[in-house]
């Protein structure tokens, strides 16, 4: 067989065959919900639900416990995104994409500071800090968190945040061993990008539609 082939196998040489599976479905799942986000269509909401229950538990497995804390967060974020996307503006249009203004800044900076605080202390709870991975993971929660929240809001600058924590995100999992998801982070480098552009050309335009 492929040298490549042989050592892609061979990282999941002794992990349950049921992590391999749910890892596959909830790359899947969240490809799809990152591609939702790229057209600004709502079932980014449902996918990504779907995504984030199986990874919390994948995560758990894992003992990546600052990226399932963000599992967990966006859930509830997701609750409260599927509410800002829905809300109208007015009879016939919905929430439109927009810049964040100067205080939702100043609440984007406390969400990231709070979050490396509160990642620190569930670390130094549960005694995690064994590898270089636990600090990535500090870090690249704490972004994600500020993106989630961006992305509820439909700021633009939610993109901006994605893609530096996914390009972080990349090389962390693949060293896990996680390769389908080093792969997913990968698809997500690139919507980062496109997404970014296709949002910015809808910038402060109301929708009629959420199932574009």
């Amino acid at each position: 067989m492929n040298p490549i082939f042989d050592w892609f196998f061979q990282q999941y040489q002794n992990v349950p065959t049921h992590i391999v599976i749910l890892e596959i479905a909830g790359v899947s799942f969240g490809l799809l919900s990152a591609w939702f986000s790229k057209q600004d269509n709502i079932l980014i909401y449902p996918t990504g639900i779907l995504s984030t229950a199986i990874f919390v538990y994948i995560l758990w497995f894992y003992d990546l416990l600052g990226d399932l804390v963000i599992n967990a967060y966006y859930f509830s974020m997701s609750i409260y995104g599927w509410y800002i996307w829905t809300r109208k503006v007015d009879a016939e249009h919905y929430t439109p994409i927009t810049k964040t203004t100067s205080k939702e800044k100043q609440i984007s900076i406390f969400i990231f500071v709070g979050t490396l605080i509160f990642i620190y202390v569930i670390y130094e709870i549960f005694d995690k800090w064994d590898s270089w991975t636990a600090y990535v993971d500090t870090l690249t929660t704490a972004i994600f968190f500020v993106a989630m929240w961006l992305l509820a809001r439909k700021k633009l600058e939610n993109w901006t945040f994605l893609l530096v924590g996914n390009v972080i995100s990349l090389p962390l999992y693949f060293y896990k061993g996680l390769i389908f998801t080093s792969f997913q982070f990968l698809l997500f480098v690139i919507i980062s990008i496109y997404g970014y552009r296709a949002w910015k050309k809808n910038l402060n335009k109301p929708e009629t539609s959420l199932l574009n």
